[in-house]
């Protein structure tokens, strides 16, 4: 019922599509299987940062052609930009002996997930001249790969508004919540880099691009994990 509510809430905001909407249930529905209904927070925590950043300054955005088209996030977006996260908790599912890893691996996919959107929505909303995040080059705002100091920095914060309502909830221990965060900006950044290089040479979709960076952030954060768990052996 909290997933479903989850989701018709966001549909009435119209931050997603009917699909969109089913498919965030979904996800939201496997992370209170695997961390109880405090899973559902950071979740919480990722659609508000990003309905946020999204609507803030938006007719700047409309003018330079590059605010969120209406209708909201479409069903593949959703997934691109949560799956990683849903596959983490679903794991944690099956494996409960090692779901306290696998959940780190979830919030740190959310926490990049957060971080690449608000940091394109604030970069988008305030930059005037923003660089590519290879050769450094001056870049039209919305360009896929380019950054600007403020969208980085609303990035960080978002990131690690993410990690730390994990570990206030108790979905992960406080002392992953550093991992979660560094892995999620690095996800982030990584996003950047194949938006400059794979998306701009046709080679991947904003989708594929989206997905691959939460995958990288959740496997970064797991790997730190388990080695973080062995040195304490």
């Amino acid at each position: 019922m909290v997933a479903l509510g989850f989701a018709l809430l966001a549909r009435g905001m119209r931050a997603v599509s009917d699909g969109g909407a089913l498919m965030g249930a979904a996800i939201a529905f496997v992370l209170i299987t695997a961390a109880g209904v405090a899973g559902f927070l950071p979740l919480v925590a990722v659609f508000v940062l990003i309905m946020l950043a999204t609507r803030w300054r938006r007719e700047r955005k409309r003018s330079l052609g590059v605010a969120e088209r209406g209708g909201g996030r479409s069903a593949s977006q959703v997934l691109a930009n949560l799956g990683a996260a849903g596959l983490c908790a679903l794991a944690a599912t099956v494996f409960s002996q090692q779901a306290h890893i696998l959940l780190i691996g979830a919030m740190a996919a959310m926490a990049e997930a957060a971080a690449d959107t608000v940091s394109s929505e604030v970069g988008q909303a305030v930059a005037r001249q923003p660089r590519m995040i290879v050769g450094f080059g001056r870049a039209p705002i919305g360009t896929n790969g380019a950054v600007s100091l403020r969208g980085i920095l609303a990035g960080v914060i978002a990131a690690s508004v993410v990690a730390w309502t994990g570990a206030f909830f108790g979905v992960v221990p406080w002392n992953s919540a550093p991992v979660i965060a560094v892995a999620g900006i690095c996800g982030m950044l990584f996003d950047s880099v194949l938006g400059a290089t794979l998306e701009n040479r046709g080679k991947m979709g904003n989708d594929s691009v989206n997905f691959v960076s939460t995958v990288f952030a959740a496997d970064m954060a797991l790997v730190a994990a388990v080695v973080l768990e062995y040195a304490r052996l």
